[in-house]
């Protein structure tokens, strides 16, 4: 195979790059464009089957369509209360005071939200919310999300190129100047000019055993371009693991079961046969916020009441079979699609997954820049909103609500910029990066060393940790950090998806990393992050964990919440889960 510097480079430029097709880089797309902002959106995988397409349950506002007592405030204690007092108040702010006009965005834009029969968009519960202000489209809401952004996005004239893996983000001066990669169907280098680039490539839940990420998503590789850019990650360690994830087949292994089931009734069970929630938490049960189920079955697993594959049951045979084809439609199609279990029939064999990341890109709170000259960070690439726990349904408007603010200061960026300097020194070390992978003798394959990486994570940075073993999972990371270094990228009749995995394996070592030595700072149990050696909460932790891969981790404090929703934060919501959702 032909090194890249003898093949043809393409070049390209835009005043801003989007990193990312989902639904954030969407977003931030159809804004710049709607103001007249030459704008380029590229992406690794197929623009319609964004890892967007899998939210299921819905997407928070405080419309008080069906709760006149809901507000904004209400929504943003609920947010900062669920984070363990980890969120930014002033991202959470943001986020809650501007909903409404992102559900509002996507109702113009041709939405088809579930509404009442007088046309009001319907709004339901989901665990530890105080009122009812999720809208949802069944439990298909992200995949009609995507489709909606998509049809905006076309309508504006936003340019799409889904075959283009980003390796680098081009900085000269600490100044953002565009971005280099390669075609992941030719293997053609690909150089970027741009005056500001946003990232919303997603986060790096795929780096553990079992994960509600694709195999090509969710690898940590918004985590490596912006550390190699200059920009510094937060909260990395937090990671929300979801209760209910599939262990079977072993390619879909991690796939989600939506906690939806629960909230219609479906229960837990054990090996033996035991509904074991009452254990955890009595008055809740199933219903529980979603760290306390996943740390739920992960002990019960733990401690040898799981099955032979290490999981555990959700049963939904006693509920009526016109229940779940009305309102769990997808978990009873994917079961017969994967595994040809009907669920109406049969329980289902699952495990804690990781699901989300709350940690990422550190970002200013007012316009998500990350303090590199021209680079932001939007939706699960970015960090700030959901700390320790998050709120479900507020992924989804996080993207609408950001996506909106950062294109509309990426313009103003890109407006008054006037001079711009490219280094061809930063340019040719991208082009080595890739010209060392596809003309390398080294024997190592990057999906075996995947592979291994994922096992460590799961056995030392699960849903339970502890010194020991985060300190063995770095010494193991260290292992095979040397290994990488001996990879070679074999392209072959079907593409460069070897050199796509290459690239993917650099990016889920680094999110490691991060991640391992983080959680080992955080000498505390709270939320997602359970330290089975510091069990109690540390108030002195309330505060971010900020890593850099030359400084480490740095401890950061959060300032107060402010007035109009601090004591409501404080005041909770109270346990009852009557009529109540979680996702």
């Amino acid at each position: 195979m032909a090194a890249t510097t003898e093949r043809s480079e393409r070049l390209l430029t835009t005043s801003v790059l989007v990193i990312g097709t989902g639904g954030a880089g969407l977003r931030a797309s159809i804004e710049l464009a709607q103001r007249g902002i030459e704008v380029l959106a590229v992406g690794k995988r197929r623009k319609h089957d964004a890892h967007t397409t899998l939210a299921a349950g819905g997407i928070n506002a405080a419309l008080s369509t069906m709760d006149p007592e809901d507000s904004w405030q209400q929504h943003a204690a609920d947010t900062l209360r669920e984070s363990y007092f980890l969120a930014v108040p002033e991202i959470v702010e943001t986020v809650a005071q501007n909903a409404a006009q992102g559900v509002q965005d996507l109702v113009d834009w041709g939405m088809p939200f579930a509404r009442e029969a007088d046309g009001r968009i319907s709004q339901r519960f989901f665990g530890a919310h105080k009122y009812r202000r999720t809208c949802y489209s069944g439990d298909y809401t992200g995949l009609e999300i995507q489709r909606t952004l998509m049809r905006r996005a076309e309508e504006v004239g936003v340019p799409i190129i889904d075959t283009i893996y980003i390796t680098r983000i081009l900085v000269a001066d600490g100044t953002v100047f565009g971005a280099y990669g390669f075609d992941v169907v030719t293997g053609q280098p690909v150089r970027i000019h741009a005056d500001a680039v946003i990232l919303a490539a997603g986060g790096h839940t795929r780096i553990w055993r079992y994960t509600s990420s694709r195999r090509d998503e969710n690898t940590g590789d918004s985590f490596r371009l912006a550390a190699l850019a200059g920009a510094k990650l937060r909260d990395a360690e937090l990671v929300q693991f979801h209760p209910s994830g599939l262990l079977e087949p072993e390619d879909a292994a991690g796939t989600l079961v939506s906690e939806a089931a629960r909230g219609e009734g479906g229960v837990l069970k054990n090996a033996l046969g035991e509904r074991f929630m009452a254990r955890y938490d009595e008055e809740r049960m199933e219903l529980s916020t979603r760290d306390r189920v996943a740390l739920a079955n992960y002990t019960e697993i733990a401690e040898g009441r799981g099955t032979e594959n290490g999981g555990l049951y959700l049963d939904l045979t006693h509920l009526p079979r016109e229940t779940i084809l009305e309102k769990l439609p997808r978990v009873y199609r994917n079961l017969i699609d994967l595994q040809m279990v009907d669920v109406t029939e049969q329980p289902i064999e699952i495990a804690p997954t990781a699901h989300y990341s709350m940690g990422g890109v550190w970002v200013r709170p007012d316009d998500h820049g990350t303090g590199v000259d021209g680079l932001y960070a939007i939706g699960e690439a970015s960090s700030g909103l959901h700390g320790a726990n998050r709120l479900g349904g507020n992924s989804l408007i996080e993207l609408l609500v950001y996506g909106r603010i950062t294109g509309a200061d990426a313009a103003r960026y890109v407006q008054e910029r006037t001079d711009v300097h490219r280094d061809p020194a930063v340019i040719a070390e991208a082009r080595a990066e890739i010209d060392g992978f596809l003309g390398g003798s080294g024997l190592e394959v990057p999906r075996r060393l995947q592979r291994e990486l994922r096992n460590v994570m799961s056995e030392h940075a699960g849903v339970v940790r502890t010194e020991e073993g985060l300190k063995e999972g770095l010494e193991k990371l260290t292992v095979l950090e040397a290994r990488a270094t001996q990879v070679t990228a074999h392209p072959d009749i079907a593409g460069f998806d070897d050199l796509a995995h290459a690239f993917d394996l650099l990016g889920s070592l680094l999110a490691a990393r991060a991640t391992l030595e983080c959680a080992l700072e955080r000498r505390e149990t709270r939320g997602c992050h359970n330290r089975a050696d510091f069990p109690e909460q540390d108030p002195e932790l309330r505060g971010n964990m900020v890593w850099t891969p030359t400084e480490g981790v740095v401890f950061e404090a959060l300032p107060d919440a402010p007035e109009s929703f601090a004591a409501l934060a404080h005041e909770g919501i109270g346990d009852a889960v009557v009529g109540k959702l979680v996702e």
